[in-house]
C-alpha cells in the first residue's frame, strides 16, 4: 500500500459518509486524498484506492479517467487549469489562455522546464459570469483575470515554490 496511514484514515471517514453496503459511492473523494498525498495517480495508487473502497481497479480508473480533476501523470508545482468553453471563451478566456501560454512558456498539457507550472485546458466550472477563470490545483479559484492579475498571479505562486 503506496499511501499513508493518515491518507487511509481520511478515507476510512469518507467511506463512513456512506451505508456500509455503499462504500465505492466514496471513491472521488478517496481518489483528491490520495492525489493530494500522492501528486497524481499513478495505477498503483488507484489500485490501492480500489482495495479500500472494494472496487475493480477499472472502476477506479474509469472514474479518475473521466473527470479532468484527477492528474493521471505527475504535474508541476502548480496545475493551472483555464476554462475556454464558449462563454468564457466569449469573455476572455482565450486571450487570457493565449498570455498564461506565453509567460510560462509552455502549452496546454504541459509543464514548465522548473516544475512549477502545468497548464491544462479546463471544461465549465460555473463561474461563467466572472470569467476569465483559472482553477489553481483544483482547489483555489481565481476569477476576473486580466492580463496583470494573471501576472500577478503567478509572480505569487512562484513565490510559494
Amino acid at each position: 500500500m503506496s499511501l499513508s496511514t493518515d491518507a487511509l484514515q481520511r478515507i476510512d471517514r469518507e467511506i463512513a459518509k456512506y451505508p456500509p453496503d455503499q462504500k465505492q459511492s466514496a471513491v472521488m473523494g478517496a481518489l483528491i486524498i490520495a492525489q493530494d498525498e500522492c501528486g497524481w495517480l499513478s495505477s498503483d495508487t488507484m489500485a490501492d484506492v480500489a482495495s479500500c473502497l472494494g472496487m475493480a481497479p477499472v472502476a477506479v480508473y474509469e472514474v479518475a479517467t473521466f473527470y479532468n480533476m484527477y492528474n493521471l501523470e505527475p504535474t508541476g508545482r502548480f496545475k493551472l487549469t483555464i476554462c475556454t468553453c464558449l462563454p468564457c471563451g466569449l469573455q476572455g478566456s482565450l486571450a487570457a489562455a493565449d498570455h498564461l501560454k506565453a509567460r510560462l512558456g509552455i502549452d496546454f498539457n504541459e509543464t514548465t522546464a522548473d516544475g512549477c507550472f502545468t497548464l491544462k485546458e479546463g471544461e465549465c466550472m460555473g463561474a461563467c459570469a466572472s470569467a476569465p477563470v483559472v482553477l489553481v490545483n483544483n482547489k483555489r479559484m481565481c476569477d476576473r483575470l486580466s492580463v496583470e492579475r494573471i501576472d500577478a498571479l503567478i509572480a505569487e505562486l512562484r513565490g510559494q515554490a
